[in-house]
Order: structure tokens, then C-alpha cells, then sequence
């Protein structure tokens, strides 16, 4: 049973699922840090260039209702920290103007397109003038950028704009359907009674992304994935207390609203949720009554491009195919050769696209059993996935087996590599397999392959971008690859895009045994030779890994056999291998093995000249990796402590590190690259200067 805490900046609901979801007592301690009773110095300059503002309000019979205003930049004023003003009226059949009175809460959503900044206000009016209201601050906090598309506002001629059309509407016509399925943003307003006197109390207003058909339209119900977020669960917490949602669609092309109430339902545990990618669950809107609000807004909006969060995001359409799909996880499907590519000397890639069925989704380093018709009868060989299991199709990578065209192996290779091309078709079974890779594990990881032992390998580091990407949190990977020379790596170009993408939290190294004269050190390849303990110890922080091992079964045992005598335990060590091969494993003798207690385990973060505040937890990493995942783009050279190029001030708090730093840092600076916030009594507080 959740303790609801009287005095804190989150109200029942959202404290009752905070406490459901496991971020209770981390967002009880975050709240109190960020959620303020007055607009910041940097909010209220921020809101004070918006050209236009979304506000929430409940109207008089307890219906929520998401609302815009707008008018020039300076049309929001703070010339107090607790007290706001804003010069706007809302727009024809806009159900806020009704409510436009003193004692009415309101939620505001600051939100720069263009930027994907946003800020969040909780206030109620106090006074109305002929300009428009002035408000006082209840509370004031900042968001995230996830989910936001870059979007570039063009203002037009308020004189050249159609008469505004007003229609109010109990149902969902086919035009605001459209709409509504074509729609990549909407707002939604909730709320809580102000019953307690506290100022969690009031309304709300939240910006909601995704790819178009995002939003399910089912009659006059709406089905909507909630994503990832940041922990408050403002809206949700609302919906909690009031089952009722104000949701506003707009029309950016053409200047058009859709603003709709209606009762909420939440979807905790539906079996839709599996099958849409980013979904952590449902919602349900079933409309009461709106307006389709025509020619009321002498503003266009271009889209330049989705954010990154939204593209590992998917729509219901892909969902319910995935649902169908996994009804026929059992059976051959078809699935056409898109493209093929030459990775290297030997290993060829085929991209298989889905033939009226939709591809199951994946674990990183499973693999897809192949059926073929090769000299007049039926081939079977598995293939490991070298593809990410976002990517809209499947993609192997098979090495030419020379001299083994009799067996079932060597046929299925030699037809791949010399009979199959663009058009053929192939049959396929569901992937599967017990070698996987969890990308949300905080434990770093070293991915060892030989050969095409890489294919895994590079599934999983794909894998790991994109989820860091999409969650905030990217796990530290480290991949080694050995191969003879040149020509026979593979994937050489994707690797380094990939560890460049990643800024640095995910790292790639090759080992070659027999370089060409012409390859240089650093460039072709950072070691001679084989995986040795030495290059292990060269290339890896002090740290506690897991690691993965892919290639023949001589490699595969000389590097257990390796780690092991590292010190790395069996239960760490990973291993899938080709052929007959199999490992033999040393079991873990009972020890106990002492970890430091210095680092803290949450903490409050503030780049003070950057103007960003944030939560950290152990899951976020160095400080140099959580600045980049909030959007900052501090100096650093090595990464690893040794250059001193990523060192700062550290204007308070106390940090600690992992592993002691080559390069001299004073008491009052810090590497950010090996840093964490350190552990102190009470709540930790770590402010840094970036000098960005």
C-alpha cells in the first residue's frame, strides 16, 4: 500500500503510481530538488520568446479541455518569479474562454518546435485584464525532449486567413478521423480536484509524439501507447484521480482544431502492448462531445524531421500485424531478397523483407532458420541475425564455405553466395535462440568475436544504440574483433558508425593476426595478433564486466579459458558458437567479492551555465555520458581519464570515480568522463560548470 506523503510536490495519484511503477522514492527525492513554487530566471526568458503557449484547463462541469494562445514573441511576461502574464485570447469555440476567470488552475506546456525544448507551469489566475490574465505560479518544472518532431513555424497573415468554421461534434466524423490517424503530436489536458490545498492540485497540460498511426481510432475511442517518460507521471496520476482527458489535435498544414473531453480508461496489462514497439502501456479515450475548430489559426507549421525517440517507435498497423505474425511463428513464410552486399573477402549479407506477413521481432544474437531448394531438394541451415531487432527487415551475413559444397552447410553457403540474388524469395522460420543481449543491464560489456563471430555482435551493438537512444540510458559496450587481414573484415565501416553515434559509450577495436603491409596501426587495426590479456587490459577501464564470446570453437575456449584466468566469472561469460564446438566451463567457486559504496546512487545533477537540471541514478553512467544523453556536447579526448580534455569546475557536491584518472585533477575540478556523483548523507548534489 502506497504512504501518501501530504507535503509532497506530486498529489495521491501520481504518488500511487510512481510507487506502482518503482520510481516512487527516487521522484519523491527529484520532485523536491526541480518542482519549484517560481518560474527559474532561464524559464521565465524562455517562455518570454514563445509565439505560442498550450494550456489545460477542467471547465465548470468537470471536463478537461487542452487549449493554444497565442500572439507575438514577449506575449508572456514575468516580471515577477511567482507571477505570470499573458497577452492572448483564445481562438473561436475555444471552451477556455468561458473559464477565464479568478480561482481557475491552469496547466501550461512552454514547447519550442524548433528546438524540442519544453517547460512545464501549474498556475491560477488571478486577475483579468482586456490584454488577457495574469496568473501566479503553483508549480514550475522542465522536460525532456523525447518524442518532440522538429518542426519550423511560419506565421501568416491573420487578414488572409478563411472565416473561422465552429462545428461542435458528440461523434468522430471521417475527416477528424483522418486527422487523428495522419497526426505524428497531439496535447492532452487532465486534471485533479483542488481538494487537498496542495499546489499538485489543478490542471495539467503534456505533449504526446509518435509516428503517424500512433493513435488507434476504433468508433469514437481512441487507443494510445504511453511511452517511456520522465517518472512524474503528471497526466497519468490525473487520469488516476479524474478518468477524464482534454485532447487537442492540430492541424499544422492548414490552421484547423480538434479539441476533444472525454473519459479515460487505463490499459495496464493489455496483450497489445507487446506488439507495439516503445509502448510501456495503453490508454483509452472515449470522446464525450468537442469542436472542430476551422481557420483558427493564422499559423503553419513544416515538418523538418521526427525525433530520434519517435522513429524507435511504432504505429498500430505494424502492431497488429506483429500480433498476426506471432500466430504463424511456426510456420515457413516467404521473404524476398531486398538487397545483397559484399562485407568482405568472404562474407556476403542478404536483406530479407517480409511477404504479406510482418516480421517478428527479435532478441539480439538469435538466429533464422533457412529452408531452400538447392540441386532439387530442401536445404535447412540457421543464420545468425546481423540486423538490429528495430530494423524493418531481417538481414544475415553468411561466409563462403569453400571446399564443404557436400554438406548441408557448405550447400546452403554456396547457393547463397552463388546462385541467390535481388528477387529470389526464401523461406524462413521465427527467430530464436538462448544467445541474447539485454541492452537495459547497467553492467557493461565486452563483445569478443572471431570470424563470422561478429554477426551476433554487431546485433547487439545496434541494438544497444538504438535502446540508448530510445531510453536515455545507452549501455557501455566494448566490441574486439579478430580477423587474418584486411580483406577479411567485415562490417568495418558500420562498426565505426556506430561507435561514432554512440559518443563514445560504445567502443570498437580489431585484432589482426596477419595485416597487409599497407595497414596501419590505429587506422586498420589497434592490435598484432590475437585477443591476448594484455589487450584487454590496454583497452578496458578498471571495471566489473559481463562478456560475450561468437566464433570457432578454438577461439571461443582460449577466450573463456582467457577471462577466466582474469578473474571474470562463469556466470559473466556468454557464449555462442558455430559447428560442433562445445565449451568447456569452470564453475565459480562460493567468494565474496568487495565492491566500493562511494558512488551514490541517485543524485541531482545541475549544469548551471547550460541551465539543466536532471536526476541521475547508477543506470545513467559517467557524467560525461549522462550531459550527452540530456543533449550537451562537453569537450573529452580519451574517455577514459587519461587526457584531461573533458575536465571542468565543479562549482559544488562531491563526485567519485570508478577508476582512478591518469590525468591531475584538483579538488574543485572534475574529469567527467570517469566521474559519478559520490555518495554523501542526505540528498547528493552535484552542480558543474560545462562552459558551453
Amino acid at each position: 500500500m502506497t504512504e501518501i506523503i501530504a507535503d509532497s510536490p506530486f498529489h495521491r495519484g501520481e504518488q500511487i503510481l510512481q510507487q506502482r511503477l518503482g520510481v516512487r522514492d527516487k521522484m519523491e527525492r527529484f520532485g523536491r530538488q526541480v518542482i519549484r513554487d517560481q518560474l527559474p530566471a532561464q524559464h521565465r526568458d524562455f517562455y518570454a520568446r514563445l509565439p505560442f503557449v498550450f494550456a489545460g484547463h477542467a471547465d465548470g462541469e468537470g471536463w478537461p479541455w487542452a487549449s493554444i494562445l497565442f500572439n507575438e514573441p514577449g506575449f508572456i511576461t514575468s516580471n515577477d518569479a511567482r507571477k505570470l502574464e499573458i497577452k492572448a485570447a483564445p481562438v473561436a469555440g475555444d471552451p477556455l474562454a468561458a473559464a477565464l476567470h479568478a480561482g481557475t488552475r491552469l496547466g501550461l506546456l512552454g514547447i519550442e518546435l524548433t528546438t524540442r525544448r519544453r517547460n512545464r507551469l501549474a498556475a491560477h489566475i488571478t486577475g483579468v485584464t482586456k490584454e488577457g490574465i495574469e496568473l501566479a505560479v503553483d508549480q514550475a518544472f522542465g522536460n525532456c525532449p523525447q518524442y518532440i518532431q522538429h518542426r519550423e513555424l511560419l506565421a501568416l497573415d491573420p487578414q488572409a486567413v478563411a472565416a473561422p468554421e465552429i462545428e461542435r461534434i458528440s461523434g468522430l466524423s471521417a475527416e477528424a478521423c483522418a486527422l487523428i490517424e495522419r497526426s505524428d503530436t497531439f496535447f492532452v489536458a487532465s486534471y485533479k480536484a483542488a481538494d487537498s490545498g496542495q499546489s499538485s492540485d489543478g490542471a495539467d497540460v503534456s505533449h504526446r509524439g509518435g509516428k503517424p498511426g500512433f493513435i488507434r481510432v476504433d468508433g469514437n475511442t481512441l487507443i494510445i501507447p504511453d511511452y517511456l517518460g520522465n517518472n512524474h507521471f503528471n497526466t497519468l496520476g490525473n487520469f488516476h484521480e479524474t478518468p477524464k482527458a482534454g485532447l487537442l489535435f492540430v492541424d499544422f498544414d492548414h490552421g484547423h482544431l480538434l479539441t476533444l473531453t472525454g473519459r479515460v480508461e487505463l490499459l495496464w496489462d493489455s496483450d497489445e502492448t507487446h506488439y507495439f514497439a516503445g509502448a510501456e502501456r495503453l490508454w483509452k479515450f472515449h470522446l464525450d462531445h468537442g469542436f472542430y475548430q476551422k481557420n483558427v489559426l493564422p499559423l503553419r507549421w513544416r515538418l523538418n524531421d521526427y525525433s530520434p525517440n519517435t522513429l524507435l517507435t511504432g504505429t498500430w498497423p505494424e502492431a497488429q500485424a506483429l500480433a498476426l505474425a506471432e500466430q504463424q511463428r511456426e510456420q515457413w513464410l516467404p521473404y524476398k531478397v531486398q538487397r545483397v552486399v559484399d562485407e568482405s573477402a568472404d562474407i556476403r549479407s542478404f536483406y530479407l523483407q517480409a511477404q504479406g506477413h510482418q516480421k517478428l521481432t527479435f532478441k539480439p544474437g538469435q538466429f533464422l532458420t533457412l529452408r531452400a531448394m538447392v540441386a532439387g531438394k530442401p536445404v535447412i541451415r540457421t543464420y545468425t541475425l546481423s540486423s538490429a531487432p528495430g530494423d524493418e527487415y531481417y538481414r544475415i551475413s553468411v561466409k563462403r564455405e569453400a571446399g564443404r559444397g557436400d554438406t548441408p552447410q557448405g550447400l546452403m553457403s554456396n547457393y547463397l553466395h552463388q546462385t541467390l540474388a535481388v528477387g529470389d524469395v526464401l523461406q524462413a522460420k521465427s527467430p530464436r535462440g538462448d544467445f541474447s543481449f539485454d541492452a537495459s543491464e547497467t553492467r557493461p560489456a565486452v563483445l569478443l568475436s572471431a570470424g563470422i563471430g561478429i554477426t551476433p555482435m554487431l546485433s547487439m551493438a545496434r541494438h544497444a544504440l538504438d535502446e540508448g537512444v530510445r531510453t536515455r540510458s545507452p549501455r557501455q559496450l566494448t566490441l574486439i574483433s579478430t580477423a587474418r587481414d584486411q580483406q577479411q573484415r567485415g562490417f568495418v565501416s558500420e562498426l565505426d558508425n556506430i561507435a561514432s553515434e554512440s559518443k563514445g559509450h560504445i567502443c570498437n577495436f580489431w585484432a589482426m593476426t596477419q595485416p597487409d603491409r599497407e595497414a596501419q596501426p590505429g587506422r586498420d587495426f589497434h592490435h598484432r595478433g590475437r585477443i591476448s590479456a594484455e589487450l584487454l587490459q590496454a583497452v578496458l577501464p578498471l571495471d566489473d564486466y559481463d562478456f560475450y564470446l561468437c566464433g570457432p570453437g578454438a577461439f571461443m575456449q582460449a577466450m573463456y579459458d582467457m577471462v577466466r584466468a582474469l578473474g571474470v566469472k562463469d556466470g559473466r561469460i556468454f557464449a555462442e558458437s558455430f559447428g560442433p564446438a562445445s565449451l568447456v566451463r569452470e564453475s565459480d567457486p562460493s567468494t565474496t567479492v568487495f565492491r566500493p559504496q562511494a558512488a551514490a546512487s541517485e543524485a541531482i545533477v545541475e549544469f548551471v551555465d547550460a541551465g539543466v537540471e536532471q536526476a541521475w541514478s547508477a543506470s545513467d553512467g559517467n557524467l560525461l555520458a549522462f550531459a550527452e544523453a540530456h543533449g550537451l556536447s562537453p569537450e573529452f579526448g580519451c574517455r577514459s581519464g587519461q587526457c584531461g580534455a573533458c575536465k571542468v569546475p565543479l562549482v559544488s557536491g562531491r563526485v567519485s570515480y570508478q577508476n582512478e584518472p591518469s590525468a591531475a585533477v584538483a579538488d574543485n575540478e572534475v574529469l567527467l568522463c570517469c566521474a559519478v556523483p559520490g555518495a554523501v548523507q542526505g540528498q547528493e548534489v552535484v552542480k558543474l560548470a560545462l562552459g558551453l
